[in-house]
């Protein structure tokens, strides 16, 4: 009774231009039990495309969460950071930076601009499952997202 906000779905927005890597997280999210939405962008300007509801994109949903890559085309996943956690209207918006990238410089660049948390991506296979299952353990089932504006 009235508590179908409860089981709505919650989107993710991937932005990640790898494709073996985006083929693994959709299908260790598909056989999970949450009732999520993945949707990616290949690159930054996709990803901004996205959010920003511009075409090819202007009925998709608001992301509950972004996933995102620090090593992108047309515009890297810094610049990305920057302009989602500069915007009111996207700043609220949960980031996880999911990167092969483990310098010291990157995580601390991303910080001071605010991202939510930084995961280095596993170079094995069972580890890369066992951390992208974690994010969605944590962020899907124990994490209060904001609700949406829009």
């Amino acid at each position: 009774m009235g508590h179908s906000e409860d089981i709505r779905p919650v989107n993710i927005l991937l932005i990640e231009d790898n494709p073996g890597d985006v083929r693994l997280i959709k299908e260790t999210f598909s056989e999970d039990k949450f009732y999520n939405r993945l949707f990616v962008a290949k690159d930054g300007e996709e990803a901004m495309n996205f959010l920003r509801r511009k075409e090819p994109f202007p009925d998709v949903p608001r992301p509950d969460i972004i996933l995102l890559d620090l090593n992108l085309p047309k515009m890297n996943g810094h610049e990305v950071l920057s302009e989602i956690k500069s915007d009111p209207d996207l700043k609220t918006i949960p980031v996880v930076i999911l990167t092969t990238s483990d310098a010291e410089q990157d995580i601390q660049k991303t910080y001071e601009k605010h991202v939510n948390c930084y995961i280095t991506k596993p170079v094995d296979l069972n580890q890369f499952i066992r951390v992208v299952k974690g994010i969605e353990d944590f962020w899907l089932t124990m994490v209060k997202l904001p609700k949406k504006e829009s």
